[in-house]
C-alpha cells in the first residue's frame, strides 16, 4: 500500500507514484480487503496541504489509516482555483476508487451530483451534509462537528487570561461551519467575563496569510490581546502577527502549537490552546467502519465534545500560559457541557 499526494495536474497517468510505503497490522478486517487487495481511497483537497490545520488533519488521519488498515490512499490537491475542484472530484470518481472523500459545503454539490451516477462508490463528506430526506444519497456518509462546544472552552479561557478584556476573531468566510467556532467562542468568553469585547473580522479567503496578518494587526491596534483565527492558511498570518507583537492566539482545527514547535518555537509559545476539530480521527474511524461494514452511509453524523470529536489542546503551552485556577474552571465548564447543564449555541441542525 502507498500514501500518495498528487496535485490536480498530476492525477491522470501518475497514480502509481509512491511517496510512502506502509504495512498493514494484523487486525481483523472485512474478508475482501487485505494488504494485497486494499480498500482504495481518494481524498480530494480543494486547496493544498500545508495549512497546518484542516486539510493537514484530514490527510494525517488517512495516512494513519493506511499504516494500520488494509487501505491504499491517494490525496489529490486540487489547489485554490475553484474551476479545478469539480474536475478533480470527477476524475477521482472515474478512477474507480472504492471511497472518495472531500470536505465542506464547497464540495457538497459536486458530490451530490456524482453519488447517484456511481452507486457502487462510497463517498464521505466531512464538515457539511446533503439532504438525506427520503433515503436520498445512500452511498454518502456525512460527518459534522459541533465545534462550538470546544470553542466555548477556548473563549472562556481567553477571556480569563486577557488583560485588556478585548478578544479578536478572524474568519475565513462566514459559512455555517466557520461561524460555529465563533458562536461557541463568544458564548464562552461572555460566560467568563460578561464585559468582554469580541471583535470579528472576515478575510473572505482561506489562502491569504498576508490578509490574516493585516486583520490581526488592526485588531491588536484596537487593544485586542488574544486573537482566534478561524481561517485555514489565512489564519497562519494572524498567528504570525500574534508572535511578532507578543500577543496570544488560539489555534484552530489541529493542535497548532505542537505542529509549529519543531520549526518555529516562538510561534508555538503564543498559541495557548487550539480548538481541535478532529477531522483526521473521524475519517480514520469512518474508514475503519467502512471496512467492517458498520459505517452508517446515508446519514449525517454530528459529533461534539462528548463524542471526543472536538476539544481543546491542553498541552505544555496551555499549562504554562493558563493559570491553574482557570484550568480548573475550564474543566468544570467542560463537565457541565458534557452533562447538558450548559447548552452551547450552535448554527448546526
Amino acid at each position: 500500500m502507498s500514501f500518495r499526494v498528487l496535485n490536480r495536474r498530476s492525477v491522470t497517468g501518475l497514480l502509481a507514484a509512491t511517496l510512502l510505503t506502509s504495512v498493514s497490522t494484523g487486525a481483523v478486517f472485512a474478508q475482501e480487503y487485505t494488504k494485497e487487495s486494499p480498500l482504495k481511497v481518494a481524498l480530494v483537497v480543494h486547496g493544498n496541504l500545508g495549512d497546518k490545520s484542516f486539510f493537514d488533519s484530514a490527510a494525517a488521519g488517512l495516512k494513519k489509516a493506511e499504516e494500520d488498515l488494509p487501505v491504499d490512499v491517494t490525496v489529490i490537491e486540487a489547489g485554490y482555483d475553484r474551476g479545478r475542484w469539480q474536475p478533480a472530484i470527477e476524475d477521482a470518481t472515474d478512477q474507480g476508487f472504492d471511497v472518495v472523500i472531500a470536505g465542506t459545503w464547497e464540495m457538497n454539490g459536486f458530490m451530490q451530483e456524482l453519488s447517484p451516477e456511481y452507486p457502487d462508490t462510497k463517498f464521505i463528506l466531512f464538515d457539511d451534509a446533503p439532504d438525506f430526506t427520503g433515503g436520498a444519497f445512500p452511498n454518502i456518509l456525512a460527518i459534522n462537528y459541533r465545534v462550538s462546544t470546544a470553542a466555548y472552552l477556548a473563549g472562556y479561557a481567553a477571556a480569563k487570561i486577557s488583560t485588556t478584556g478585548k478578544l479578536g476573531e478572524i474568519l475565513g468566510v462566514e459559512g455555517v461551519t466557520v461561524v460555529e467556532f465563533a458562536l461557541g467562542f463568544e458564548q464562552g468568553a461572555k460566560a467568563a467575563n460578561p464585559d468582554v469585547q469580541v471583535t470579528r473580522a472576515v478575510a473572505g479567503s482561506f489562502d491569504d496569510p498576508a490578509k490574516g496578518k493585516e486583520l490581526a494587526l488592526a485588531q491588536f491596534a484596537q487593544g485586542v490581546d488574544v486573537v482566534f483565527p478561524i481561517a485555514g492558511g489565512t489564519g497562519i498570518g494572524a498567528l504570525q502577527a500574534a508572535r511578532d507583537e507578543g500577543k496570544l492566539a488560539v489555534g484552530v482545527d489541529s493542535d497548532q502549537a505542537t505542529i509549529f514547535a519543531p520549526t518555529d518555537p516562538a510561534q508555538a509559545e503564543v498559541i495557548f490552546t487550539s480548538v481541535e476539530k478532529k477531522v483526521g480521527e473521524s475519517l480514520y474511524t469512518a474508514i475503519e467502519q467502512t471496512l467492517d461494514g458498520t459505517a452508517p452511509y446515508g446519514t449525517n453524523l454530528i459529533l461534539g465534545l462528548a463524542d471526543g470529536a472536538v476539544g481543546i489542546a491542553k498541552n505544555e503551552y496551555y499549562k504554562k500560559l493558563v493559570p491553574a485556577d482557570v484550568q480548573a474552571e475550564v474543566d468544570a465548564e467542560e463537565a457541565k457541557i458534557n452533562s447538558g447543564e450548559i447548552v452551547v449555541d450552535t448554527g448546526m441542525k
